[in-house]
């Protein structure tokens, strides 16, 4: 009976609250990655503390894990710059993203669930409804869902984390996002049915296939956009 009431407890505990440090450091890296925070800005701990509520020693810590991720650097007499990528750093970005979710979607294909796939086909389900009602700013972070579901799904030990980080390290403005412009949302909602179907029917090989594709063609767009 105690450890029926100990279990119970523990199951109901909250999870510990997230520290300052991590909360400015979730802030930050949201609005980098979104280039809320364009590249050449320059983040000064004291404003970034007034803004958010905090004291300057959390912004520092989160500031100096944006600075081990690459987002940022350090400058003598500037602090703190949004690092500003280049052509050459975009056309890595998207080289890297097809390598690691191309194999993320042929893994993903010899192990999903059918929990997994229902899963991703509502996902999918809510991309189309969204897209046939014109709220095409829904779906850019719907995408990401997706592709880092199938991410999780083909290596939840380490491939899931390593496609977010390399996601979080190079930011896509709002506006550029190639699910704005109307011509592009059905050939890429097309490409996700066609990675569904190569899941459903365990063709690792066309998954891949398909995903490095996509994501090549994500990166032309914006290259050329």
């Amino acid at each position: 009976m105690v450890c029926g009431t100990l279990r119970a407890m523990q199951s109901s505990d909250p999870r510990p609250p997230m520290s300052k440090a991590d909360y400015v450091y979730s802030v930050l890296l949201d609005e980098i990655r979104t280039a809320r925070i364009p590249g050449g800005a320059a983040l000064r701990a004291g404003a970034v503390a007034r803004r958010l509520g905090v004291s300057v020693t959390p912004v520092r810590e989160a500031l100096r894990r944006l600075e081990n991720d690459r987002l940022i650097s350090y400058e003598a007499h500037h602090g703190a710059t949004v690092v500003d990528l280049g052509d050459d750093a975009l056309e890595e970005f998207y080289g890297l993203r097809a390598v690691v979710e191309g194999l993320g979607a042929r893994l993903a294909a010899a192990r999903i669930t059918a929990e997994e796939l229902d899963r991703l086909r509502e996902v999918h389900a809510a991309m189309v409804h969204d897209a046939e009602e014109g709220r095409n700013d829904l779906l850019g972070e719907q995408s990401r869902h997706f592709h880092l579901l199938i991410a999780d799904i083909g290596g939840p030990a380490f491939l899931g984390r390593h496609a977010r980080a390399v996601r979080n390290s190079f930011p896509v403005p709002a506006a550029a996002s190639l699910w704005l412009d109307d011509a592009q949302v059905r050939p890429q909602l097309e490409a996700h049915e066609r990675i569904l179907d190569a899941l459903a029917s365990a063709d690792g090989a066309t998954a891949e296939h398909i995903m490095i594709e996509h994501v090549r063609q994500a990166g032309d767009y914006r290259r050329n956009g």
